[in-house]
């Protein structure tokens, strides 16, 4: 079960009214904290496409290197490459 937690952020002028003119009748969110949740959804979603595509440039990088580019290892030099 996941758990809820409050938190409290203080803006003031342009980011404000930014806000202001998000919530409400006029804007795309009923209330605040909705508008606040979709921010960050967004935001998450965004940092884990980052991810995805940095994993996905590396395969390609790795599918397209001639095949007498590789070379075998063992675990243990795995592990100290990833390490250093």
């Amino acid at each position: 079960m996941s758990q809820t937690t409050t938190m409290t952020v203080r803006i003031s002028g342009a980011l404000s009214d930014f806000v202001a003119s998000n919530v409400g009748e006029n804007g795309s969110y009923e209330n605040i904290s909705e508008y606040i949740r979709d921010l960050i959804r967004r935001d998450k979603e965004r940092v884990e496409q980052e991810a995805f595509d940095r994993l996905k440039a590396e395969l390609t990088r790795a599918f397209a290197a001639p095949e007498d580019s590789y070379r075998p290892l063992t675990a243990a030099e795995v592990i100290a490459r990833n390490r250093g």
